[in-house]
């Protein structure tokens, strides 16, 4: 979940993770060799997966759109996701968040329109964190049994659970029907009579109560369905600022209404009522920051949210995506992910983050694994899939976050983001291959794509709360591409156009090439900028680099250009020649992906060309053995 401005709070934010390593000893001397492992995420919005449902109408109710469920996950469906490429699967939407449903009789109260986004309720309005939502079960009743059984079949089928957890905020109407014995709910044990408290979960303004936002725009919760509880009033007293930090007791309709911000110790005036981390933490281990806290007073939220992240923990969750991360001060991340990493040392941490000079606090004190690389690649990438960036803007990029490449996430699509094939994107799938082999082989760090994105779903229906562009996540939807592919629920691609086909087979390609190729794990060096310099002919939309270990060699170069097709004399720089020990010589090298082109790698005295014929949108990892 995002601000359309990014609304940052002043407070600091910092951290070095517990990074994805494997130590190997080298048998020639016993030194130790650090290698890193590459990883794929498949973020995949949960109630929309197994929805067969064609309907499509906006606004329209689970009787009539239909919704997936817990239970759709089968084998054979992990099976085919684990073949793709895949390492770990983030289920979005997983916790019991506001929903336009009646579930009153599980013990569940019905949630008011005037404070939920959607039919289907914003997966970011948390209500019941020890609980999961009613819409993906079959039974109700046993809703959380069924999730620990997913959580089963996914380790089975040989993946890692990811999980949200939305630190930020929860839903206006927060109130836990599930909490293990002994928890107290979030705001049950606050002073409401000040605006104020450090242990108080929520920030407050006495003695004037919630207003619902004026709709604007002919806007209405439920489209044009009326809804007995949709009556412009929400009882809140007092009022509780919202979510994105507005403070106003009435907040506008593009704030984030439906929740209230959370209190992590720090006042009004931005003065931090907890302990901040000594000079050079940045450089101490998770074990150090869990032994610096543990002695230590802190807010009450913060061990609220240590709870919870453990509770799943025991659940044999394998990780966390945080929603909004920079939103919450950078101490409470150094408690809480070293508490986390006490209990399991290899959690999968992920952190959206869209402010790049707070990156290496985050990673280092804040100890996360890996941040979003949102505002530098991904914006860079996709205006070069537009035709108003240059390829030449993505090295210096690269080269800036070098000494974090690792940690830096790489996607193309999310839920927040607009799909690929979109009118307002790049509208034609097609035009995310180079984009795609670029973000997933240019560094070591974990590659995400979103659930539909590798059969080019453009997000064009119209669900109801929001624009199309982007798959909704706050109604009930059916998404074509994706249906085409679960064929009714048989996950074998036996709707899918041929093009579909042709399209799915080149992320399972890229994405297996990836966590397979010792190379990608391990050194980068930027060839496209040489090239510019010191060839008669070159390209800004095309782009080129290398990647190598001892034992693989690789030349990767991708053409975002959709029109014309480039012939040139690739030039390989002399030190990299040197570091692969390629001797005078005509080399034979082959391109990996579809191992149906070959070319020459010529080295003379050091100096090397490599001719290449690239056709539209087509990329080459060649292999030079």
């Amino acid at each position: 979940m995002k601000s359309i401005t990014y609304i940052l709070i002043a407070i600091m934010i910092t951290g070095l993770s517990c990074t994805k390593e494997k130590k190997e000893i080298r048998s020639d001397n016993n030194s130790v060799k650090i290698t890193k492992k590459k990883y794929v995420v498949y973020q995949v919005f949960t109630r929309l997966f197994g929805n067969t449902n064609t309907t499509n109408k906006p606004w329209g109710t689970i009787e009539e759109n239909g919704v997936g469920k817990f239970n759709d996950f089968t084998i054979k469906a992990l099976n085919e996701i684990k073949d793709l490429g895949v390492s770990h699967i983030w289920y979005t939407g997983v916790p019991h968040h506001d929903v336009i449903r009646d579930y009153s009789k599980y013990g569940i109260s019905n949630d008011d329109p005037d404070v939920v986004k959607g039919r289907a309720g914003s997966p970011y309005a948390v209500k019941d964190y020890y609980n999961v939502n009613p819409d993906l079960a079959v039974n109700v009743e046993k809703r959380l049994e069924e999730f620990q059984a997913l959580i089963k079949r996914t380790h089975e089928a040989g993946l890692k659970v990811i999980i949200d957890i939305v630190p930020n905020h929860v839903a206006r109407n927060y109130k836990s029907i599930s909490k293990p014995e002994g928890v107290r709910d979030f705001g049950e044990d606050d002073d409401i009579s000040v605006v104020y408290n450090v242990n108080n979960n929520f920030y407050y303004n006495p003695d004037e109560s919630f207003k619902v936002p004026v709709w604007k725009n002919d806007y209405s919760p439920l489209g044009n369905e009326k809804h007995p509880l949709e009556d412009g009033e929400f009882p809140e007293m007092p009022a509780k600022w919202t979510g994105n930090g507005s403070r106003l007791s009435q907040p506008d309709m593009n704030d984030w209404y439906e929740t209230v911000k959370v209190n992590y110790g720090i006042s009004p005036e931005g003065k931090k009522d907890f302990d901040e981390l000594p000079d050079g933490f940045e450089n101490e281990d998770y074990k150090t920051h869990y032994n610096f806290w543990k002695d230590k007073t802190v807010p009450n939220s913060w061990l609220k949210f240590r709870d919870i992240a453990l509770y799943w923990l025991d659940m044999q969750v394998d990780g966390f995506r945080y929603d909004m991360a920079e939103m919450v001060p950078v101490e409470f991340w150094s408690f809480m992910n070293s508490s986390i990493k006490m209990k399991n040392p290899d959690a999968f941490l992920l952190a959206e983050v869209y402010n790049p000079s707070l990156y290496r606090d985050y990673i280092k004190k804040g100890k996360m694994d890996y941040l979003y690389d949102k505002v530098q690649l991904y914006d860079t990438i996709k205006s070069v899939m537009q035709g108003t960036g240059k390829t030449d803007h993505i090295p210096p990029i690269l080269d800036e976050l070098k000494d974090i490449e690792h940690h830096m996430l790489h996607f193309l699509e999310n839920h927040d983001e607009q799909r690929l094939a979109s009118s307002a994107f790049a509208g034609n799938a097609e035009k995310g291959k180079p984009a795609m082999v670029v973000s997933a082989t240019s560094t070591t760090a974990p590659t995400m794509i979103y659930f539909g994105q590798e059969v080019g779903e453009d997000g064009s229906e119209n669900a109801g709360f929001g624009l199309p562009t982007r798959t909704s996540i706050f109604d009930y939807i059916g998404v074509p591409a994706h249906q085409r592919w679960v064929n009714n629920k048989q996950f074998d691609g036996g709707q899918l156009t041929k093009e579909e086909k042709h399209l799915r087979d080149f992320y399972k390609r890229v994405l297996n090439l990836t966590i397979n190729s010792s190379a990608l794990a391990g050194n980068y060096q930027d060839i496209h900028l040489h090239n510019i310099q010191n060839t008669q002919w070159y390209n800004d939309k095309v782009l080129s680099y290398v990647r190598w270990s001892d034992d693989e060699k690789l030349i990767i170069v991708s053409n975002f250009n959709d029109q014309n097709t480039f012939g040139f004399e690739l030039s390989i720089p002399e030190d990299i020649i040197e570091k692969w020990h390629l001797k005078d010589g005509d080399y034979v090298i082959e391109d990996q992906l579809y191992k149906v082109y070959k070319t020459n790698l010529k080295v003379t005295k050091g100096k090397a060309l490599l001719r290449v014929d690239v056709k539209p949108l087509e990329s080459f990892i060649f292999k030079v053995n």
